[in-house]
């Protein structure tokens, strides 16, 4: 993360400018995605699952488990090593399916088997952090949050839209500037972008729309 940035004295105006035009060169490529139908307790225990883990781990350890368990009670009550047989291939099974059963239990018993909708509440969960509350909020509710994950604090630091060290670093810096109505879009456009083009290892910059708003690359040509 430690590039030099051409644009880190950009004011808040114009990162908003650069933003917008990232966001719509990423809309002309990439289509969005619907997770488990919004259901709030399905995305809340696939997030939690998506922990350490690729996306298509996850993928196929929610389908395994919400084809056998359809309902909060189920998986709350079920033996936690079925759980943990079906989560396996998430990585970190164990805590993982005490953590559902946990926050399952948990939902039926304070919340009367509804996923509250605001930050402060979902914070409170077990196993829930500042990404997976948002996911929750911005892929269940469709309320403006901006989830922080591996690739979005990579991508915008590759960018120059913020310097900073840890996740929440970068969410907090980036709630100052990028307007509200890019943030329920912002994770699954960056994650895309991440998976398919600026990949962790492997940056196909020869491939990218947007490097003119990258300073990663602007780099790479001096």
């Amino acid at each position: 993360m430690d590039i030099i940035s051409k644009k880190l004295k950009e004011s808040k105006k114009e990162k908003q400018i650069r933003i917008k035009k990232i966001m719509e060169k990423l809309e002309e490529i990439f289509t969005l995605r619907v997770f488990e139908d919004r259901n709030p307790y399905r995305v809340l225990i696939r997030t939690i699952l998506s922990q350490r883990t690729r996306d298509e781990n996850t993928d196929k350890a929610s389908s395994m488990l919400f084809s056998k368990y359809k309902t909060m009670e189920e998986i709350a009550t079920a033996p936690t090593e079925g759980i943990e047989k079906l989560v396996k291939v998430a990585g970190f099974f164990r805590v993982k399916a005490r953590r559902i059963q946990e926050v399952s239990q948990l939902l039926i018993d304070e919340y009367g088997g509804i996923v509250p909708n605001n930050f402060k509440e979902l914070m409170e969960l077990p196993g829930v952090g500042r990404k997976t509350a948002n996911c929750v909020l911005v892929y269940a509710f469709q309320i403006p949050a901006i989830p922080v994950d591996t690739h979005v604090h990579r991508i915008t630091n590759l960018w120059g839209l913020v310097n900073t060290k840890t996740p929440e670093e970068t969410e907090l810096e980036l709630a100052k500037f990028i307007p509200k109505d890019l943030w329920i879009d912002l994770n699954d456009l960056m994650v895309q972008f991440g998976q398919q083009i600026c990949k962790p290892n492997h940056m196909l910059c020869e491939k990218c729309p947007i490097t003119e708003y990258c300073d990663y690359f602007s780099n790479l040509q001096d």
